[in-house]
């Protein structure tokens, strides 16, 4: 006896394109930046948010936050991190419970370096999207990620 699925909404399919779209570009944005400066996507966005907090510093659950990881996964990352030399663990002078990640110059030449090859590859992972996909090409319009142009 077969069953037939129910069918599936715009909205549904969609979704399914841009989860698609997403799980491809991520794919291809970890390759690139551990192949050409040997961090992984999470190391590269951790860097991205230290570099970015006005004093170079960020509460480990706040960078958690930031990074979408749990207390445990930030906990490792930050210790990748200080491993290479890219940041490390301070406490909190006013709440000595209070660990902070902080970025150092080499994490900060790092990021910036990567930051280019994070440019062009999302880039260019937009532009076969949208030519592989009208609809998709459309939707990156409307959020403002035309393909070919930086995000």
């Amino acid at each position: 006896m077969a069953t037939t699925s129910a069918p599936v909404s715009d909205a549904a399919a969609a979704w399914q394109r841009v989860l698609l779209l997403h799980a491809r570009v991520e794919s291809r944005l970890a390759a690139a930046l551990q192949r050409r400066h040997g961090i992984g996507l999470s190391e590269f966005r951790a860097l991205g948010h230290l570099a970015a907090s006005p004093a170079g510093e960020l509460r480990m659950q706040e960078l958690a936050d930031k990074v979408g990881l749990n207390q445990s996964s930030v906990t490792r990352l930050v210790a990748r991190l200080n491993a290479a030399d890219f940041a490390y663990r301070d406490l909190c002078p006013d709440d000595r419970r209070g660990v902070y990640t902080v970025i150092t110059e080499t994490g900060r030449a790092r990021h910036a370096e990567a930051g280019r090859t994070y440019e062009e590859t999302l880039a260019a992972a937009l532009e076969e999207a949208g030519q592989a996909d009208p609809r998709l090409a459309a939707a990156l319009t409307a959020l403002g990620a035309s393909p070919g142009t930086p995000a």
